[in-house]
């Protein structure tokens, strides 16, 4: 996520770090690389030259040059300025309200706003608990409302029934009443999208606004189009009172103009981000841990979050016990690891919001195929359950077997046994004193010679 951008600043103010005296050239020499680099990641004009300047004044002020530590102060500076353009304090959906709130999403065709009410209601339903109810009232768009429903039924959120021949005002009206009636917590409403702003579309989500009264008007928009999100939120703002932005596809958006622009161009703060293409991939909004990403300083927070709504614990637990009683790591508890990593959105995302690992994502996605993961899961559960317990006997026509029913090759099937191995000679280590240490030396790519593995 907003790896380019990433680079460009941690290299940039890495050495800035170190200096024990700053001056006014080598501040003005370091915002310049700064500025240059928000620039390049398409961040509107005015919020690089406002973030610019506020970082200048403070750098030059007594804040900085009073530090004992002047380097590390500046570093604090520009962190907490991006924190501020970000949006300062997060801020969460506001349900504050009788029975049930309303949601209402706007944006233009295609940015993703249909999946986006699959994700925020399944974020609602798994974190705030809530019952919800969504309907789609995208009557110029019948995909939207058989893709609603679909995705409803994989999550388990009830959809009120639409179809194409409808009103959109009498459709959102009718929803609104069943989640009356039915004591649903909050309705999202779906509206339609367009290819560009145009009259007829305003005027029809701002005539369902003002029937629908929503407690929260979100925009959606995709964060890989730069600045332009931004001025497009503009645009929605000055017709609709919106409440805060959603980014989608952040996690494809190597630049980050979209999210250092919004929040100033639109007064309005970004409450999600949408990353990935399942439901479960969305991420409530953090100035400041994003802000730390992009610093290369990673998101431990998050990661910890993360951990604790989408790894299956008593597995985790499993495992653990198993190699401390040294009593190996099978197989099965591969795969595990395998669907566990995946859960968390795999190995880029996980390397994203560790703390100094964040510049090796691009080296990840460069030599680390994702898909492998899928390919080398397809592999395992094509193995009988006594193979996967004792990898030593599988030989060369069990492989067959194996790959012929996996739909790879043998060579394939060597690989995974391959990993398996190695991985289990780090498992091992682990049960020994001092043996996280010596697992984390023998994993190329975090030694400072080692590369990351192929697979």
């Amino acid at each position: 996520m907003f790896n380019s951008l990433s680079e460009r600043l941690s290299k940039t103010l890495q050495s800035m770090g170190k200096k024990a005296r700053l001056t006014e050239d080598n501040i003005a020499s370091t915002l310049k690389e700064v500025r240059k680099a928000l620039v390049e990641a398409d961040v509107a004009l005015p919020v690089v030259k406002q973030f610019v300047s506020q970082v200048r004044t403070r750098a030059l002020g007594r804040e900085v040059r009073a530090s004992l530590t002047p380097g590390q102060q500046f570093l604090k500076v520009v962190q907490s300025e991006l924190e501020a353009v970000l949006g300062g304090p997060s801020e969460s959906l506001n349900l504050a309200q009788r029975p049930p709130a309303v949601i209402l999403l706007a944006g233009l065709q295609g940015v993703g706003k249909t999946t986006t009410a699959a994700k925020i209601s399944n974020f609602l339903k798994n974190r705030e608990k809530k019952k919800v109810l969504m309907v789609s009232v995208d009557v110029y768009r019948p995909a939207a409302m058989e893709q609603l429903a679909t995705l409803g039924s994989q999550i388990q959120i009830d959809v009120y029934p639409s179809t194409a021949d409808q009103d959109p005002m009498t459709l959102a009206k009718n929803a609104l009443q069943k989640a009356e009636a039915a004591a649903y917590d909050v309705l999202i409403v779906d509206t339609a999208g367009r290819l560009g702003i145009d009259e007829v579309m305003m005027k029809e989500i701002s005539g369902l606004h003002k029937a629908l009264s929503p407690i929260e008007t979100l925009f959606i928009v995709d964060s890989m189009t730069g600045q332009d999100a931004a001025n497009t939120a503009k645009a929605f703002s000055d017709v609709l009172p919106l409440t805060g932005v959603v980014l989608t596809k952040a996690d494809g958006d190597a630049r980050g103009g979209a999210a250092l622009s919004v929040k100033s161009i639109t007064g309005q703060p970004i409450k999600f981000m949408g990353v990935g293409e399942t439901v479960d991939g969305l991420e409530a909004f953090h100035p400041d841990r994003l802000a730390s990403r992009i610093l290369g300083m990673g998101d431990i927070l998050s990661l910890i979050e993360e951990a604790e709504q989408k790894l299956d614990k008593e597995k985790a637990e499993k495992v653990a016990k198993k190699v401390l009683k040294g009593k190996g790591f099978d197989l099965g508890d591969f795969r595990d690891q395998l669907q566990q990593m995946r859960n968390m959105g795999g190995m880029k995302a996980l390397v994203d919001k560790i703390p100094g690992m964040g510049q090796m994502g691009a080296q990840i996605q460069n030599q680390v195929d994702e898909k492998q993961f899928t390919r080398m899961e397809a592999v395992i559960n094509s193995m009988t359950p006594v193979e996967r317990r004792d990898p030593d006997l599988i030989n060369g026509s069990r492989k067959k077997r194996i790959a012929a029913g996996s739909g790879n090759d043998v060579q394939e099937v060597n690989k995974v046994l391959k990993q398996h191995k190695q991985m289990s000679k780090m498992m091992k280590k682990v049960g020994k004193k001092g043996g996280m240490q010596k697992m984390l030396r023998g994993i190329p790519g975090i030694t400072p010679t080692g590369g990351m593995p192929r697979l």
